[in-house]
């Protein structure tokens, strides 16, 4: 097992290490909208009884007109990171598409070796690489999709990209998508970012597209990521794996009201908050000269050969933000909550000596 990987958010590790309370802390080490929509009615069976059937289907119909995907009733998850930790499954040893649903691959009971290779296009999301390392797989961190050949039997997009904010063309992933099909392989595409703008997203293809599989991240634009609720979309069979894989009752009663409620609602007003609390922290970042190299709506990179130092700066400052061992030039930053943390922030990083 490879060693874990370190992920924003971490305020308890940065408060022991620089100081202060918890709550005194500015987080911007996320992805995560910081204006948290409110809650909807939560009916109180839904807390007293186990998640019954017509809440799921109808958080999965909430899910389909939401997401657009047609005939395919995405699968509700306990967070996207739950079906990552499964993708391996879905290969068999000989890194062939698995193909019988009481099929059970190696890596349910020991660690497959195989000659077969993943490809991951990076950098990005690092869980990817680690959950198919760890099950015994040869992994390729990959630039381009160009790279991705005939000797892949699983190829990973982030759509946009976490943490550069690259977006592939629609066209461009469908050909990828029919060169892995070709090869009796699947193409598996994280849009945990696609919530702000839906334009690129495949899920209105994905009926058409049997070898594809989606994630959907949901709280991450709704503000509720500790509510630990995703989607996967794909053909019925795959969807039926992970759903018995995940055993009964992954997704709590709550959160399968709460998809079933926003899902539904009118999420122009989230959009406009997160696109002007964007444009604040972009004048900030801009302000104190830093450079802007990527991002989404919803986080912010910036290029600085000093991000070490002003990483420990702003730790000092109480505020945190993302480092990266593998780009020590780079620094993401997410989203304030309000014009307040916009001044928080710019007033550190105006004490930072240059």
């Amino acid at each position: 097992m490879s060693a874990p990987i370190a992920h924003g958010g971490g305020i308890t590790a940065a408060a022991a290490a620089f100081g202060g309370r918890q709550e005194d802390w500015l987080d911007l080490s996320t992805g995560i909208n910081p204006c948290p929509v409110a809650l909807p009615d939560i009916p109180a069976r839904a807390w007293h009884r186990l998640p019954d059937r017509h809440l799921f289907d109808e958080a999965r119909r909430a899910a389909r007109d939401y997401y657009g995907s047609g005939e395919i009733l995405p699968l509700p998850v306990p967070g996207t990171q739950s079906v990552i930790q499964l993708l391996p499954r879905l290969v068999d040893p000989s890194g062939r598409l698995a193909v019988t649903d009481n099929r059970v691959a190696a890596t349910d009971n020991k660690i497959a070796v195989t000659d077969d290779r993943v490809a991951v296009i990076s950098p990005t999301y690092g869980e990817y690489a680690r959950a198919f390392a760890s099950a015994g797989f040869a992994v390729d961190a990959v630039g381009d999709i160009a790279a991705i050949g005939g000797g892949h039997r699983l190829a990973i997009v982030v759509n946009p990209n976490n943490p550069d904010g690259l977006i592939w063309p629609i066209e461009t992933l469908i050909a990828l998508h029919d060169r892995m099909k070709a090869a009796d392989g699947i193409l598996v595409v994280d849009e945990a970012f696609g919530d702000t703008d839906p334009a690129p997203s495949l899920t209105s293809r994905a009926p058409q597209l049997s070898n594809l599989v989606i994630f959907r991240s949901f709280g991450k634009f709704f503000g509720l990521a500790g509510l630990r609720l995703g989607f996967a979309i794909a053909r019925d069979d795959i969807l039926a794996r992970f759903d018995d894989w995940l055993g009964p009752w992954a997704v709590s009663g709550p959160a399968l009201s709460i998809a079933g409620s926003l899902l539904r609602s009118d999420v122009s007003p989230i959009r406009g908050c997160i696109d002007e609390r964007c444009a604040g922290l972009h004048a900030v970042l801009k302000g104190a000269g830093l450079r802007i190299s990527g991002g989404t709506a919803l986080f912010t990179l910036v290029a600085d050969a000093r991000a070490g130092d002003i990483y420990t700066h702003l730790c000092r400052h109480h505020i945190l933000v993302r480092k990266f061992d593998y780009a020590p030039d780079w620094l993401r930053f997410g989203l304030t909550p309000d014009p307040a943390a916009d001044r928080r922030l710019g007033e550190a990083l105006q004490r930072f000596e240059r």
